[in-house]
């Protein structure tokens, strides 16, 4: 994820391109579960990172992140209120009971690949679950309107209304974006929105999808090291991701192994 800028206008890709872009997917979504297979109570987010660049680089792809705008880590590793970029850390060790989003990227022949999940670290709460559920359940419901002829806006109410009916937030302040050359291109994908309203969707175009949902207030702030974003209000918040392409059928999810 790790929003900082983006190429000046929307690169359409031909469907020789969308081929190419699956390997860097692969590759990240393969990062992010056997990451997440480590998850667990006392492994330190650190040691989730060392695993997910060792895996990228051993199928000879570059972790994405690393040394993005000054990016210290291969993972972003955002526990609890923390929304998205967290910094890994060798003295933050996970908790029962805690939920952490990872969120990986992997670059493969100048291609990215850009995916997210939230992990439950051993039992969690009910709410906490909930929350991990509805998040999941928004993203693909925003995948779904991802068809050539629909609009940003269906993209963004899709994922605005199944959270807010849910009783939850929507982060407006970090949104999805184009995927490429670069990990973040236009256009930008809010995860609200109006329907039929926004740019209109057109084959070739490659974004990432990835609603932040809370618990409470959808206002959130940065931290003093400068990457962290948590929740005004301290409670859960959960992140999902997948990147797509937008092609004359149903959308090509890239990030799948």
């Amino acid at each position: 994820m790790l929003h900082i800028r983006k190429a000046n206008r929307p690169y359409l890709k031909t469907p020789g391109e969308i081929e190419a872009m699956k390997e860097a997917g692969r590759l990240s979504a393969k990062a992010l579960r056997i990451v997440g297979e480590h998850v667990a109570p006392g492994v330190s987010t650190l040691e989730l990172d060392q695993i997910a660049e060792e895996v990228i680089r051993s199928e000879g792809g570059v972790p994405t992140f690393k040394g993005y705008g000054g990016f210290p880590g291969s993972i972003c590793a955002s526990i609890n209120e923390k929304v998205v970029h967290g910094i890994p850390r060798a003295d933050t060790i996970l908790q029962e009971g805690d939920i952490i989003s990872i969120d990986t990227g992997a670059t493969v022949d100048g291609w990215v690949g850009d995916n997210a999940w939230t992990f439950p670290v051993g039992e969690v709460s009910e709410e906490a679950r909930g929350l991990i559920n509805v998040t999941a359940k928004a993203m693909w419901d925003g995948i779904a309107q991802a068809v050539a002829g629909n609009r940003l806006g269906d993209i963004g109410w899709a994922v605005q209304s199944t959270a807010e009916h849910s009783g939850y937030g929507v982060v407006r302040d970090y949104v999805g974006h184009g995927v490429g050359h670069v990990m973040h291109e236009e256009p930008n994908v809010p995860n609200y929105g109006i329907p039929h309203k926004g740019y209109k969707l057109k084959p070739g175009l490659v974004i990432a999808i990835e609603p932040m949902v809370t618990c409470g207030t959808w206002h959130v702030h940065s931290i003093s090291d400068g990457w962290g974003v948590v929740t005004d209000d301290g409670r859960l918040s959960a992140h999902c991701e997948r990147t797509i392409a937008v092609t004359e059928g149903e959308p090509i999810i890239l990030t799948s192994e």
